[in-house]
């Protein structure tokens, strides 16, 4: 658990906006209503393809910014509210579609909104975004593949397969959301000494 102090934000950190891979990032995002529109409308298939672009342009703004050496703050935030945006939205619109039952979208929501609190409590009393644990990148790939399968499986229930395929997609929604609770649970663990240290330096302060 190494939370800096947003120091490392300071003078000599990559202020860069207007970047080739945050450009990537912002239209991967413009990306992610389009995406649930078409999950709403059973267009599972022009879905997927946007999907898959959005995936590639994922790959492509990280490859451009470390080969050309435009790593920036601004795009170092983008790319995970990307993530999360993406898994929000497309469980939303799985729901709606009655893909997925409601109580997962509200778990997802839930977690999403408990950490989004808590990280800008740390950014207010001065401190950087928690180091990504592995549990939080699993369950996003995990969500993400569960998301995928869905879409496939939709595309003709008709078909035993598809059924079936419907079936494992949930089983593999339902642990992405444990491993992405998981997560949660060990950023909230991390957080907590940060908050009493701040707390006794505010102490401090007044004595």
């Amino acid at each position: 658990m190494t939370s800096q102090k947003s120091r490392k934000y300071g003078p000599d950190a990559r202020d860069i906006v207007f970047t080739v891979p945050n450009f990537i990032s912002l239209l991967r995002i413009l990306s992610i209503p389009v995406i649930a529109f078409l999950i709403t409308k059973h267009l599972m298939i022009a879905s997927l393809i946007v999907l898959a672009a959005s995936a590639a342009s994922d790959f492509l703004d990280g490859y451009i910014a470390r080969t050309f050496n435009q790593v920036s703050k601004i795009g170092q935030i983008l790319d995970p509210i990307a993530d999360r945006l993406l898994i929000f939205f497309s469980v939303l619109a799985l729901a709606i579609s009655h893909v997925l039952p409601w109580w997962m979208l509200v778990l997802v929501m839930l977690r999403d909104v408990v950490l989004g609190a808590m990280t800008l409590a740390l950014a207010q009393r001065d401190y950087g975004p928690l180091p990504v644990h592995f549990a939080g990148k699993a369950g996003t790939a995990v969500l993400m593949i569960a998301i995928v399968g869905l879409m496939v499986a939709e595309i003709d229930q008709s078909q035993a397969w598809m059924q079936t395929l419907h079936l494992m997609a949930t089983a593999c929604a339902i642990w992405g959301i444990g491993l992405y609770w998981t997560a949660g649970v060990i950023y909230l663990v991390q957080a907590k000494p940060l908050f009493e240290q701040a707390a006794a330096e505010d102490t401090a302060k007044r004595a």
